[in-house]
């Protein structure tokens, strides 16, 4: 319903803030981090947002930018998984350390945001683990009867660079981006992590 809101940020509370425009305060709940990245009392903002209804609730959520509004959706897409969950976990660990943690497994890094325990972060991990796979199924270039910059597939270089390539997919960029970036960041001995933290500076 809306895509974003321009307007002046005349209030921030705990857990939401007032975005107000044309005479009109718009309540948008948002952690008390991502607030500070969207910007300063009184002065003019541009919040993404998030029209959550259900039967008993409508509700905005804001983000300061697309990708971290993009995390909340994909977050709000796993079983179990509510608004203020996904929002405190959009809004506390950046897309590209999530995507890392998803690839990784690091259970740790997950339940250090409120709300996330151990049963939650393993479900996490176990759903979008699952399009993960599905990016590297589909990505161009990178498939089961070609050779990935050289080498076979089915070897750890392939692996790789598949895991980092459907990472980077994963957080929203193209196919053809993520297989070049990913194959000119490759190196011997690199992991799947170094590989991706290395694309990623590279983009």
């Amino acid at each position: 319903m809306f895509s974003y809101i321009k307007g002046t940020l005349v209030q921030k509370n705990e857990d939401s803030i007032i975005v107000e425009n044309s005479g009109i305060g718009y309540k948008i709940f948002c952690p008390q981090l991502m607030q500070e990245k969207i910007g300063k009392l009184n002065e003019p903002v541009c919040v993404y947002t998030y029209y959550y209804v259900r039967e008993d609730t409508a509700a905005l959520y804001g983000f300061p930018g697309s990708a971290e509004h993009d995390l909340f959706v994909l977050l709000l897409q796993v079983s179990g998984i509510g608004p203020k969950v996904a929002v405190s976990l959009s809004g506390t660990i950046p897309p590209s350390e999530f995507a890392l943690a998803v690839i990784t497994g690091d259970t740790t890094r997950l339940t250090q945001v409120k709300g996330v325990g151990k049963k939650v972060a393993e479900r996490i991990f176990l759903e979008l683990k699952d399009k993960l796979k599905g990016f590297a199924q589909d990505i161009e270039g990178i498939d089961s009867s070609r050779t990935v910059a050289g080498v076979p597939e089915g070897t750890d270089t392939s692996s790789v660079i598949h895991e980092a390539a459907s990472a980077l997919m994963f957080l929203g960029y193209s196919s053809s981006q993520a297989v070049k970036v990913t194959r000119d960041a490759y190196e011997d001995g690199i992991n799947t992590e170094e590989l991706i933290r290395k694309a990623l500076r590279m983009l």
